[in-house]
């Protein structure tokens, strides 16, 4: 076969095989993982963007690792966590990622909220965007669900024109994502922990190993997949630091102060222009709408391979109704929290993704052993160099973690 045929045959077989890991990975970039990325850069300016370059890193490791444990396993994470380690290990990792994605839907839907008040009051918006998404999921075919979610994601574009229009001084970018610096504080430290659990999220790997079995990959697809997933990662963090760059460039320089997104797409206005401010509105809305989408999904195939019920999008209600009453429940829930009076919003949002880091802890551990597992994995189980890469991600967290609970007790 000619070169060239070889080339458009492979890459062919790259857009076939993408989107688990651009839509794991850019979901990341929600509306509680907007919000954090602001707070940061407008708090901090430019200090803490090596946290999101070694949170990036971590994305990459360990959705590659979930990628390739799907591919291989034919399994999602919670089924195979009960497989291996019995219903014990399986209801702890269950739990964790269930309290992690309600926290995490609640934001969505507050984000929602946030992008469209005071226009349009949230009593409207969020009971619009739960019915849309759910319709949109539930009652689509697995590649038309692909394809809109795809096609909804490039809405970050919007974030990188809003760092460009905000003219940030460059070099102190650079200096912020290469050289480690930060506050000895309790706050520096929650927000580090919260751009590390928001960044690489419990639901979205849980959400990847499970919607690599649903498209039905096989390990002859796994360097493309590898592609896909490096890809998704390396767009995550791009994004996040455009967010943290435009706020770094403009309200910390000011030394505005915000509570969340909302507030930095308003306060951008008078900063950096109209059109800067309706950017990041935008990209706060389409942000939401994704992750929104696809945390109670994550949710719903964890909820059904924990059980032993394992479901598919292209299933019907009567052949899952795990699967689809855990979808309803979470959405329902979330939308319904985000609608009381007086719910702390900014805490379901900013706190629930420090929240995160710390329940990513047993996940990441079982990962990592199910990955060096020779048994499980045969010739797909990871070598030394990928071990250790796993290992010292786990020991990053957990480091985190273990500060930011020094801080808060001192």
């Amino acid at each position: 076969m000619p070169a060239a045929a070889r080339r458009a045959s492979a890459l062919v077989i790259l857009a076939g095989v993408a989107g688990p890991g651009l839509l794991a990975g850019l979901s990341d970039d929600d509306a509680p993982g907007i919000t954090t990325y602001s707070i940061m850069g407008a708090r901090y300016g430019y200090e803490l963007l090596w946290v999101l370059a070694l949170s990036t890193v971590a994305l990459i490791v360990y959705h590659e690792v979930g990628a390739r444990i799907g591919i291989v396993t034919g399994q999602g994470l919670t089924g195979l966590i009960r497989d291996r380690y019995g219903v014990g290990s399986a209801t702890v990792a269950l739990a964790a990622l269930v309290a992690a994605n309600l926290g995490t839907t609640c934001g969505e839907f507050a984000g929602v909220a946030a992008a469209l008040e005071p226009a349009i009051p949230r009593w409207v918006s969020v009971p619009a965007a739960a019915l849309g998404v759910s319709l949109l999921v539930l009652r689509g075919s697995f590649h038309r669900i692909e394809h809109v979610l795809l096609a909804l994601s490039t809405v970050f574009a919007t974030y990188l024109l809003s760092a460009v229009l905000a003219h940030p001084d460059w070099g102190a970018a650079a200096q912020g994502l290469t050289v480690p610096s930060t506050p000895l504080t309790k706050d520096a430290m929650l927000t580090a922990t919260a751009c590390v659990g928001t960044t690489l999220a419990p639901w979205g790997l849980a959400f990847l190993q499970s919607y690599v079995v649903d498209k039905r990959l096989t390990p002859d697809d796994l360097g493309y997949e590898r592609i896909d997933v490096v890809t998704g990662a390396i767009m995550t963090g791009v994004i996040g630091a455009a967010v943290v760059i435009a706020c770094a460039a403009t309200l910390h320089e000011q030394g505005r102060t915000i509570e969340d997104a909302g507030d930095a797409a308003r306060a951008l206005e008078p900063l950096a222009g109209s059109l800067a401010s309706a950017l990041f509105s935008t990209g706060l809305l389409g942000a939401s709408l994704l992750a929104a989408s696809i945390l109670p999904l994550s949710t719903a195939y964890s909820v059904s391979e924990a059980l032993g019920d394992e479901a598919a999008l292209d299933d019907s209600f009567a052949d899952a109704p795990v699967f689809y009453v855990t979808y309803g429940l979470v959405v329902v829930i979330s939308a319904g929290v985000v609608l009381i009076p007086g719910a702390p919003l900014i805490q379901i949002l900013f706190l629930s993704q420090a929240l995160n880091a710390i329940l990513l802890l047993p996940l990441l551990a079982f990962m990592a052993r199910i990955a060096r597992d020779e048994g499980v994995m045969g010739e797909h189980a990871s070598g030394r160099v990928a071990g250790i890469a796993a290992w010292a991600t786990l020991a990053m967290i957990a480091a985190c973690v273990a500060a930011l609970l020094v801080f808060s007790v001192v």
